[in-house]
C-alpha cells in the first residue's frame, strides 16, 4: 500500500509542501518538494569533503543533550553510573568523528597523515577535533607532573555544561563526561587506547565558572610503543 504524508513548511522561501511516500511500483522512498528551492536539502546528498559549517544552534543542542542526560539519569542508580552512560554515548561519536575528519583531510587537502606519536595525537584532538566539534580549540594541553602516562586537556567552558546546574546532592557530577567519551573514542580509533575522565576544577583567578579538566590516562601498550619510537 502506498503511504504519503504532507507537511507544510514555512521558511525564508515561503510555504513549501514536502511529500514523503512509498511508490506503488517499488519499495524505495521518494521525496518531492514543491514551492521551495531546487537544490536538495537531504544531508546524504551533500559532498562529504565539503567545508563543514556550523549547522546546529546552541539552544537545539542544549535541548537534545538535556534529554540524553535525563535518559541516562532515569536508568542509573548513582552519579558514577550516569557519567558512565554519558561516556558510552560519546565514545561511538568519537569513532565516527575521527573517521570523518581523516577522510575530509585526505580528500580535501591531500594530507590525511596518520599520527603515530603521543603528543601528535593529543595536539590533533585538542585543536582539530575541538574546533570541528565546538568551533574553537581547547584552552590548553598539559602533561601531568605526577604520572608519565597522564595528560590533561583543559576547557574552561565546555558546551555541555553551559546551561547545567548540578544539584548539591549529586556531588562532583560533570556532564562533560559525554565529551570525555568522545575523546576516548577518537583516541581508541587512532590506536591510542586511554581512560578519559571529566573532572571539575576551581575557576581561574578572575573567573567564576569552574573549569573542566579531561584527564587522559593512556594504557601500558601506548606508553611502551612511545618509548620504542622515542629511542
Amino acid at each position: 500500500l502506498g503511504l504519503e504524508v504532507g507537511l507544510r513548511v514555512r521558511g525564508r522561501e515561503g510555504g513549501a509542501l514536502v511529500c514523503l511516500g512509498r511508490s506503488q511500483e517499488g519499495t524505495g522512498a521518494h521525496m518531492a518538494a514543491y514551492g521551495g528551492v531546487g537544490t536538495s536539502r537531504n544531508i546524504l546528498d551533500r559532498a562529504i569533503v565539503q567545508k563543514p559549517r556550523s549547522e546546529v544552534s546552541l539552544s537545539a543542542f542544549a535541548f537534545l543533550f538535556s534529554e540524553i542526560v535525563q535518559y541516562a539519569q532515569d536508568r542509573s542508580m548513582s552519579v558514577v553510573d550516569i557519567e558512565r552512560r554519558l561516556e558510552e554515548a560519546g565514545r561511538g561519536i568519537g569513532h565516527k568523528v575521527l573517521e570523518l575528519q581523516c577522510w575530509r583531510e585526505k580528500q580535501g587537502k591531500g594530507e590525511g597523515k596518520r599520527e603515530i606519536r603521543l603528543i601528535g595525537i593529543l595536539s590533533y584532538v585538542s585543536s582539530n577535533v575541538w574546533k570541528y566539534l565546538f568551533g574553537k580549540g581547547a584552552d590548553s594541553l598539559e602533561k601531568s607532573n605526577e604520572e608519565e602516562d597522564e595528560y590533561m586537556i583543559i576547557d574552561a567552558d565546555p558546551v555541555t555544561n553551559r546551561f547545567v546546574s548540578v544539584p548539591s546532592d549529586m556531588g562532583s557530577f560533570n556532564c562533560a563526561a559525554f565529551v570525555a567519551g568522545i575523546v576516548a573514542g577518537v583516541l581508541e580509533s587512532a590506536a591510542f587506547p586511554a581512560k578519559v575522565s571529566a573532572l571539575t576544577r576551581a575557576p581561574e583567578e578572575g573567573h567564576t565558572r569552574e573549569r573542566t579538566v579531561f584527564l587522559i590516562k593512556f594504557s601500558g601498550e601506548v606508553m611502551e610503543r612511545e618509548a620504542r619510537l622515542g629511542r
